[in-house]
C-alpha cells in the first residue's frame, strides 16, 4: 500500500478500487449512466429547468413496478369507463368538481417537480399557439389566455380550457392559403407571447408527496374520462393531434422544416380512441416544449427576454 493510499479512508479505498475497475471494463473511459447521457443531450432542446425536473422525476422508485402495473389495470378501468360513456343515453360531467380533484391530488400527493411541469406545459403550449396567432394574417383570433402560476389556478384555467384553447385556435385560423410566410426573423411578432413564470416551489414538498409525473397522470386518466361526456371526452384525446397541424404552421412562419418533425401525434383527421393515451399525452408535453425551447433560443438570438 502506498503513503497516498493509506493517507484514505477505507471507505475512499473502496471507492477508488471501484473506480479502477469500472475503468479497467470500459477501456480507460468513465462508463455513463442513462441520467448522464439525457443530461449531456441537447439535440432536442428542453428548458433547463423543466429538463432538471424531468430527470428528478425519472427517479421515483415507484417507476419500477407500481407504474408498469398501473398501466395495465388502469388501461382495462379507461377502456371501459371510455366505452360506456360512448353508449349511455345519458351524459354527464362535472368540471369543476373534476378539477378540485385534480387540484387537491397535485397538492397533496404528486411531487412538485412534476407539478411544476404540469404548470409549465399550460404556458408553453399557450406560448406557442399564440406564436402562431401573432404571426399570421387573419383578423379576431383571440389570444389564448391560459397561464396557471400555482395550483389552485387549475380551478379557473382548467384542463378542459387548455384543450379548448387548442381547438377554438385551430377553428379560427382555418387554411394557410394567403398567409405571408415565411416571415424574415426580426419581423416575427411577439405580441402575447409571456414569459414563463411558474410562483410555485420544489420546496414546499408534503411528506405525501411520492407520485411521479406518469404514475399521477396513470392514476387519473379515467377519473377525467368518467367527468366529462363523450364528446368532451373525444375531442380532449384528439387535441393532441394537432400537434403536427401547429408545428406545420410555426415551419411555415419561420421558414424551417423541424418543427413538424418533433410531433410524435399526427395526422388530425384520423381520430383516436384511449388505447396508447399515455405514450401519446407525454410526447404532446415533449413536443410543446422542444418547440417552445426552439423558439425561446430565437428569441434571445434576436435579443428578447426570456425570463
Amino acid at each position: 500500500m502506498t503513503s497516498s493510499e493509506s493517507a484514505l479512508s477505507r471507505k475512499e479505498q473502496r471507492a477508488q478500487r471501484r473506480l479502477a475497475k469500472a475503468l479497467a471494463k470500459n477501456h480507460g473511459r468513465m462508463p455513463a449512466s442513462l441520467s448522464d447521457a439525457l443530461s449531456g443531450d441537447d439535440s432536442l432542446p428542453l428548458d433547463l429547468e423543466a429538463k432538471e425536473y424531468w430527470l428528478k422525476d425519472l427517479q421515483n422508485p415507484l417507476r419500477v413496478v407500481i407504474l408498469p402495473t398501473l398501466k395495465i389495470l388502469l388501461s382495462i378501468t379507461l377502456h371501459i369507463t371510455y366505452y360506456l360513456k360512448r353508449l349511455s343515453p345519458i351524459q354527464w360531467r362535472a368540471h369543476r368538481f373534476l378539477q378540485w380533484q385534480i387540484c387537491f391530488f397535485m397538492k397533496h400527493f404528486v411531487r412538485p417537480e412534476a407539478n411544476i411541469l404540469i404548470l409549465r406545459h399550460f404556458q408553453t403550449e399557450s406560448n406557442l399557439l399564440n406564436f402562431v396567432i401573432d404571426n399570421s394574417g387573419k383578423e379576431g383570433v383571440e389570444p389564448v389566455l391560459i397561464y396557471p402560476k400555482v395550483i389552485r389556478d387549475l380551478m379557473v384555467q382548467t384542463f378542459v380550457h387548455h384543450d379548448q384553447g387548442v381547438l377554438m385556435t385551430m377553428r379560427d385560423l382555418g387554411d394557410m392559403k394567403g398567409e405571408n410566410w415565411p416571415i424574415a426573423e426580426e419581423e416575427l411578432q411577439w405580441t402575447n407571447w409571456t414569459p414563463v413564470d411558474i410562483q410555485y416551489s420544489p420546496s414546499r414538498k408534503k411528506w405525501t408527496q411520492f407520485l411521479d409525473f406518469e404514475t399521477a397522470h396513470e392514476l387519473f386518466k379515467t377519473t377525467f374520462c368518467f367527468w366529462l361526456t363523450a364528446k368532451e371526452y373525444e375531442a380532449a384525446i384528439n387535441s393532441f393531434q394537432f400537434d403536427h397541424s401547429v408545428g406545420l404552421r410555426v415551419d411555415e412562419i419561420v421558414g424551417a422544416a423541424h418543427f413538424a418533425d418533433l410531433a410524435h401525434n399526427r395526422f388530425p383527421m384520423i381520430l383516436v380512441g384511449p388505447t396508447g393515451l399515455s405514450y401519446r399525452f407525454l410526447m404532446h408535453g415533449f413536443f410543446v416544449e422542444h418547440a417552445h425551447a426552439h423558439l425561446e433560443r430565437m428569441r434571445t438570438q434576436l435579443g428578447l427576454n426570456n425570463r
